[in-house]
């Protein structure tokens, strides 16, 4: 399986993350722009901030693909050289870790879910990057921060290095400005 360009790119809430991946699939030399979105519409407020995106993506021409949970089923959606940005990480995670909440049993209370999320998420980004010409994952960087859940944290963090050490680039984002970090 040949591995084309992967950027992933890190920061704090609104440091332009978003913004900066968007431009570098913007340059990217693809047939198509691809935007993978894991944002679920739990109140009025993110609702209209996703159709606000939403709409905003499609005329600035980029095909957008919902997909809050299992990455993988984006996998059929992608065309070979497509350029490929995901946004977000954190989002997905919660989504993933949290998912059964409404029913009282959490992936992330259930020996072995989390795991196997984590197997199929690896593989789905190594299938991602053989696709796409160019493939830039956006995440928040909240491990600077207290959080109440550990579990969360523990995830996060080991996804991050993960992505770090199999990026071609690894970019933090402070400010609007982007820090190579690899």
């Amino acid at each position: 399986m040949v591995r084309k360009q992967l950027t992933f790119i890190s920061g704090g809430v609104r440091s332009g993350k978003s913004a900066y991946a968007e431009m570098l699939v913007r340059e990217a030399h693809s047939e198509r722009r691809v935007y993978i979105a894991s944002g679920v519409a739990h109140d009025r407020e993110m609702a209209v901030r996703i159709a606000r995106h939403r709409k905003d993506r499609a005329q600035d021409g980029w095909w957008t693909i919902e997909q809050p949970q299992q990455l993988s089923e984006a996998l059929p959606l992608i065309r070979q050289n497509d350029a490929v940005l995901w946004d977000c990480v954190t989002t997905w995670l919660a989504n993933e870790l949290y998912e059964g909440f409404e029913h009282g049993s959490l992936c992330a209370d259930t020996p072995g879910c989390m795991e196997k999320k984590w197997r199929e998420l690896k593989k789905t980004i190594d299938s991602i990057r053989a696709k796409a010409v160019y493939f830039a994952i956006v995440s928040n960087e909240i491990l600077d921060e207290p959080l109440m859940d550990l579990v969360y944290q523990e995830w996060l963090g080991k996804i991050h290095q993960w992505l770090a050490s199999c990026a071609d680039e690894a970019i933090e984002m402070e400010n609007g400005l982007a820090i190579r970090r690899k």
